[in-house]
């Protein structure tokens, strides 16, 4: 599956790195991910698989669950304490950096990625970049897992209480976004790094030509990263003033390349 990335500047030195949003993306197949405990443990133990696909299963069943719960607090009644939560709780997304939700959108399923960019922008630059947002995401949210997991023990003793634990679950979303975040980053980093372009032409062409005869599906190969410069983007973007983009901007730039306008709001607003 290919991924359409949008990059651009945004305020001053700030860019914004997002994804065009996919309407098929959040139809999973049926059956796929369990819905209760006893399917969970019969897809785990009927089938062989590895324990890293076994790992993957167990956090998508989770993922499920806190979904399904959070659109039940969603449409919980106005001033009702699950109405409360679903408020307190949108606040603390609200704290998520952009860079988080846009590594999270890599997935898995992800085999290439088209990035859109301005042509007023250096490709190399844009490259460059990207490479640096997951560099940077596979060292902060390796670390990041590593002490939400840590906390999950100490957050679960106010399970004793009669109240919602709101920080055992806070923690147990965190664990699961970084965890995400990290798979999105290293997967981010390999399709950028193996990033071709048929085009252009290799100094190394003569020196390897015996090589490539010997491996001639490697030159079948379609890159993993395309770089895809957009006028339509730059002329979105061309009238910026020194405080960046404006609220009507961004949101036209929303609309012509699909993406979320409260996630790239993020990347203005950020400090």
């Amino acid at each position: 599956m290919r991924a359409r990335l949008v990059v651009f500047p945004i305020k001053g030195k700030k860019w914004c790195f997002s994804r065009s949003v996919d309407p098929f993306a959040a139809q999973s197949p049926s059956g796929v991910t369990p819905t209760t405990v006893r399917g969970l443990w019969k897809k785990i133990s009927s089938e062989s698989k590895p324990i890293n696909a076994n790992a993957e299963l167990l956090v998508d069943f989770i993922s499920d669950k806190m979904n399904k719960a959070w659109v039940g607090l969603e449409k919980s009644p106005d001033g009702s304490i699950k109405n409360k939560i679903h408020g307190f709780g949108l606040k603390l997304l609200a704290r998520v950096k952009p860079s988080e939700i846009f590594l999270k959108s890599i997935s898995k399923e992800v085999t290439s990625v088209q990035v859109t960019y301005p042509p007023s922008l250096d490709p190399r630059l844009v490259r460059r970049r990207l490479r640096h947002i997951a560099m940077s995401g596979t060292i902060l949210h390796k670390k990041y897992l590593v002490g939400s997991v840590t906390l999950l023990p100490l957050t679960s003793a106010f399970m004793v209480l009669p109240l919602p634990n709101i920080p055992f679950f806070w923690v147990l979303f965190r664990t699961y976004s970084h965890w995400r975040a990290l798979q999105g980053s290293e997967k981010l980093l390999k399709l950028i790094s193996n990033e071709s372009n048929p085009d252009k032409p290799d100094s190394t062409d003569d020196a390897d030509e015996s090589k490539n005869k010997k491996k001639p599906e490697q030159k079948l190969q379609s890159p993993t990263c395309i770089l895809l410069p957009s006028e339509e983007l730059y002329q979105l973007i061309r009238d910026a003033s020194e405080e960046g983009l404006d609220e009507a901007t961004i949101v036209e730039i929303c609309k012509s390349f699909d993406l979320n306008k409260n996630d790239v709001l993020k990347y203005r607003n950020l400090v």
